[in-house]
C-alpha cells in the first residue's frame, strides 16, 4: 500500500468539504477541476474525471481480446442493425 496522510475536515452545512491546500497542490488539483467520487466498501477515493476515465478503460481492456477493437465492433453492429431496419 503507498503513503498515506491524514488531515481532518468538516462538511458545511450545504455538505461540502474543503480538500486542505497542501494535497490540492501535492495532486495538482485546480480550482474548476471535474472530480469523481468513488466509495468501494466504506472507502471515499476522490480522482480527476482523466484519470476515473483512465482506470476505467483500464478495467475494460482486461476484457478485450487483444486486436480487438471496440469501435469497430459497435460500428458493425450498427450498421448490421441498420441493413435489418432496426
Amino acid at each position: 500500500m503507498g503513503a498515506s496522510t491524514s488531515n481532518r475536515i468538516t462538511i458545511d452545512p450545504q455538505g461540502r468539504i474543503v480538500i486542505p491546500a497542501e494535497v490540492r497542490k501535492a495532486r495538482g488539483w485546480k480550482p474548476g477541476d471535474r472530480m469523481v467520487v468513488v466509495e468501494i466498501d466504506g472507502l471515499l477515493t476522490i480522482l480527476t474525471a482523466e484519470e476515473a476515465g483512465r482506470r476505467a478503460q483500464e478495467i475494460v481492456m482486461r476484457y478485450v481480446p487483444a486486436g480487438v477493437s471496440l469501435v469497430d465492433e459497435l460500428l458493425k453492429e450498427r450498421r448490421e442493425a441498420a441493413a435489418r431496419g432496426d
